[in-house]
């Protein structure tokens, strides 16, 4: 497996060696003591799967209690992915990172407890899987505005489809910082 670091201290892209011939292909999509080689350590508690249509655009969530780490990965189309640091006394605060996952690419994303997630589908259809370090807790979870300008985030759509959720979301300045996760170090 080769595992790239990226500008996110502890975001990990991974890509999985991939087994084909003919017939199609093989991959592991989890194996514990292969990611905990490249780095990480967490248990996985919770697995989760999405379908949505082209411009559908969910995010950007956090949890707070109960934050989650995820490994994120498309099984069919396309998304761009959006990972933001909203952890307070964070080097890299406020800093977003994106990536294109898809069914062709096979690529994975680990994204740490403490980060804020998003991902809009580009192609016709997405089927996003992601495996979570916590529960989902709909009384923690929040949303940092999608378009917030201080995120300088180029989403592939100006006009997404959003839920009533993601459009009530916050700019991250406008959370007060008890709100938000904190930086460890």
């Amino acid at each position: 497996m080769k595992t790239t670091s990226t500008e996110l201290a502890g975001v990990l892209i991974l890509e999985p060696k991939v087994f084909g011939d003919q017939r199609g292909y093989f991959m592991e999509t989890w194996n514990q003591a292969a990611y905990e080689a490249a780095g990480i350590k967490e248990a996985f508690v919770q697995d989760n799967l999405s379908f949505s249509k082209r411009g559908i655009l969910r995010g950007l969530h956090f949890q707070k209690p109960n934050t989650q780490g995820k490994l994120v990965y498309v099984l069919q189309g396309e998304v761009f992915d959006v990972i933001v640091d909203i952890r307070v006394g964070s080097p890299s605060f406020g800093k977003a990172i994106n990536v294109t996952l898809s069914a062709d690419n096979k690529r994975q994303v680990y994204i740490p407890p403490g980060f804020a997630h998003g991902f809009c589908v580009t192609s016709d259809y997405a089927m996003f899987a992601y495996k979570c370090t916590d529960r989902y807790n709909p009384q923690a979870e929040a949303s940092v505005l999608w378009n917030d300008p201080d995120l300088d985030i180029l989403w592939p759509v100006s006009e997404p489809e959003l839920s009533a959720k993601d459009k009530d979301g916050m700019p991250l300045k406008d959370f007060a910082p008890e709100r938000l996760p904190q930086y460890e170090g």
